[in-house]
This record gives structure tokens, sequence and C-alpha cells, in this order.
């Protein structure tokens, strides 16, 4: 599957963000989508899930896919979780062959075992964040899309969640958007703004 962004154009409120932007993702590509703040990066996600249109130009889905809208594993800049569900409930729900024993496997590998059955709503943001990151990876999609995705996380564990993304993602397209990481230095860059 390819993702094929063509000449995109997309103002807000008058005041032009993205213009005459062209980007392929394909399967097994690894992009970091950077740039200055306000450039549109989450804007441009947002096009390429289907939640805003372009103002001009269009993003194509190629090769032998089944779905009008892009199938993602997705990480917000917002956490939307059901802050009553403990993380274990709000990682199963996104997978119906997904068994709660599983999802608990999953989160046991950050999260301590007493904060996996407790509501979200007691979780602080790095923790947050994590049960955000195993949801979106154990989406059955084809292209993980992570915006700010590392928020509150040190170098350690930013490291050691990339490493669980990479080998989640396996042949699926990934594109963290977000400021230059030097623990990203395997992703091609795309740069807008």
């Amino acid at each position: 599957m390819t993702i094929q962004l063509q000449d995109i154009w997309k103002s807000i409120s008058g005041n032009e963000i993205l213009r005459g932007i062209n980007w392929e993702i394909g399967s097994d590509d690894c992009f970091l989508l950077t740039g200055p703040a306000g450039s549109g990066k989450t804007l441009l996600l947002r096009l390429i899930l289907g939640l805003e249109k372009p103002d001009r130009g269009s993003v194509n889905l190629l090769g032998d896919y089944k779905y009008d809208t892009v199938n993602a594993g997705v990480v917000f800049q917002e956490d939307r979780l059901c802050e009553q569900f403990s993380a274990v409930e709000n990682v199963a729900m996104v997978n119906e062959r997904l068994s709660e024993k599983v999802a608990g496997e999953e989160l046991s590998k950050f999260l301590a075992p007493n904060r996996l059955f407790v509501p979200v709503s007691e979780l602080d943001e790095v923790e947050r964040r994590l049960v955000v990151m195993i949801r979106a990876c154990i989406i059955p999609s084809d292209i993980l899309l992570l915006d700010e995705p590392f928020r509150g996380m040190d170098r350690e564990l930013r490291e050691k969640v990339i490493r669980y993304i990479r080998n989640k993602a396996g042949h699926k397209g990934i594109v963290f958007a977000g400021r230059d990481d030097e623990s990203l230095g395997f992703c091609r860059r795309f740069e807008i703004g």
C-alpha cells in the first residue's frame, strides 16, 4: 500500500498553511515529518487520515487497497483515552481479537503491574502516552501515524518505545511527526514549513 499526496494546498481561517506538498509513503517507509511549530504537521496527518480535505490536490491510496480511507494506528497529540477505563481496557477495546490478558502483557512491557487496572485518569502523562502508543501499535492497520508521541519521555524510555514500535510495525509504514530527534536517525526526513 502506498499513500500519495499530490500538490496539497490547505488554508485554515484564510491562513495558507500547506503549499504544494508532494509526498509518497509506502509500506516499509519510515519518516520523520518535521518542521517549525505551526508549519502544518498535524494538519498534514489529518489530511492523510481523511479527517480534513485539501483545498487543492489529492491524497491517493495506491496498490491493492480495500478501504476508502487510510487504515492507520494513530497517536494524536491529545491522548483520546476513555478516562474511566483502565489501561488494559483502553488497549483491548480497539482490537476485537485481542484479549485483556494479551493487552495486559503488552502494557506490562512499560507499566508497573499496579498501574494496569486503575482508571487511566489516575495515570501520569508518560504512562498515558505509553497506553496510547501500545494501543496504536496493536490496532490492525497498514500504517502508523504518530503525532508528538514521546511527550514527557526521557531518552532511555523513548528509545525503548521506538524499538517496540518498529518491532510491532513489521512492514507497515511509520510516520513520526515532531521535532528532530537523534533517536529517530533511522528515519528519512520530510520537512515542511
